[in-house]
């Protein structure tokens, strides 16, 4: 898509008022190469969270009838209030729908048709994109992993009809829900042979709330899995929000509460168990890491993993052949939105193969289709190779995507 296409479908976008800011940039002085779609020296774009924009009624249609009384379910009560319940939640949720206008509804419309998809991407210059469910967050809400993984399988074979076809540029990630092993042994070895290049896993895999010696990844029964997925070479991402209810504040305050609490902070737990259980030591080609959780606070994880393991040697165990640290280095990864902070950190600690950009398509929490101007606002005090590589290059050789010839 040439840059004067790109100006005239932007023009038929409307940048409504409370969208004005996402326009704002200091440009791109100096940059070798460009975020702009359409420059002759664009950068290799690579989107590390994106999502689908499944059919209402896909589980409904394609379940198995046994299951079909179970899924979440949307009700209107006599006030007019819309209510959402999935059988994991402990209280059913009010949907708030916003009257959107301008780009807000444009995003609220969009990704459902593949080839749209891909004509969004050229809009926003992105080459390829990592997708994961967005109704489809809900098949973990279940303290029934069968169930889950029956929604799963469900969502896999969607997931592939819509992108296979497009696998060069939209990656679907198979999901799994690991509660069930043995049910997710067998759909690694089916997804592996319809063509999905990584799986994103809930970040935690018997859903609900933390209870002592509980099932989790750092448990020796999860090593056919890591084993699998190693073999298969399939990356393995924890995506936001799965595992556990992310609702649980409720009153003043409780929607940040929810964000950073009950969201965001819950998926960093698996990266630790990894690193510091010795899985990442046994299965040293397993890739791993976390989706949409920002970076912001990844430097503070590496190190409190090493200061636990050099100061509390005498309660550690297993004794690991470097530091917990070391090995998320080596293989973990973390994707971010816009996370200023994190990106003043990525090069001072050594994370810079370890962050993975996205613009979180079609999602009003993301950047499209202003992903040039957020990029020049947030990316501006990094070099040239660190945004090669964040940009794009991580998450092509993460998640095997082809890598153009312009920047090989």
């Amino acid at each position: 898509m040439s840059e004067q296409d790109v100006a005239e479908r932007r023009a038929a976008i409307v940048v409504n008022e409370p969208n004005r800011w996402r326009l704002e940039t200091p440009g791109a002085p100096g940059w070798k190469y460009s975020a702009r779609p359409g420059a002759p020296n664009k950068l290799l774009m690579i989107s590390a969270d994106c999502h689908a924009n499944e059919p209402a009624n896909l589980w409904a249609e394609r379940i198995d009838p046994k299951y079909r009384d179970r899924l979440p379910r949307i009700w209107i009560d006599e006030h007019g209030v819309q209510w959402r319940k999935s059988e994991g939640y402990e209280k059913a949720d009010r949907i708030n729908l916003a009257a959107l206008e301008g780009e807000d509804q444009v995003r609220s419309k969009a990704g459902a048709d593949p080839l749209d998809r891909l004509r969004d991407d050229d809009l926003d210059g992105i080459d390829g994109e990592v997708i994961f469910p967005n109704k489809g967050l809900a098949m973990w809400a279940t303290p029934d992993p069968v169930f889950a993984q029956a929604q799963c399988r469900v969502y896999n074979d969607w997931a592939w009809e819509q992108f296979g076809p497009h696998i060069d540029r939209l990656s679907p990630a198979a999901a799994l829900a690991t509660g069930d092993i043995e049910g997710t042994m067998t759909e690694i070895e089916r997804v592996a042979k319809l063509g999905f290049r990584h799986v994103t896993l809930p970040s935690k895999p018997l859903f609900g709330p933390h209870s002592v010696g509980e099932l989790n990844y750092n448990k020796v029964e999860f090593d056919p899995i890591w084993a699998a997925l190693q073999d298969h070479d399939l990356a393995a991402t924890f995506h936001v929000s799965t595992g556990k209810d992310p609702r649980s504040a409720r009153g003043l305050g409780g929607a940040v509460i929810n964000y950073v609490v009950h969201s965001l902070a819950p998926t960093i737990e698996p990266l630790v168990h990894i690193c510091s259980s010795g899985v990442a030591e046994r299965f040293p080609k397993l890739r791993f890491g976390t989706i949409e959780t920002g970076i912001g606070w990844l430097a503070w994880m590496l190190d409190a993993m090493d200061e636990a393991y050099l100061k509390h040697h005498f309660w550690v165990r297993p004794k690991l052949k470097a530091l917990p640290s070391d090995y998320f280095r080596a293989n973990g990864f973390a994707s971010f939105g816009e996370d200023k902070p994190g990106l003043d950190l990525i090069e001072k600690h050594n994370l810079v193969d370890n962050v993975l950009w996205a613009n979180d398509y079609p999602h009003h929490e993301g950047t499209w289709p202003h992903s040039a101007e957020a990029i020049e606002r947030n990316f501006k005090d990094l070099s040239e190779e660190t945004r090669i590589r964040v940009l794009g290059r991580n998450a092509a050789k993460i998640f095997r995507f082809p890598m153009p010839a312009r920047l090989d």
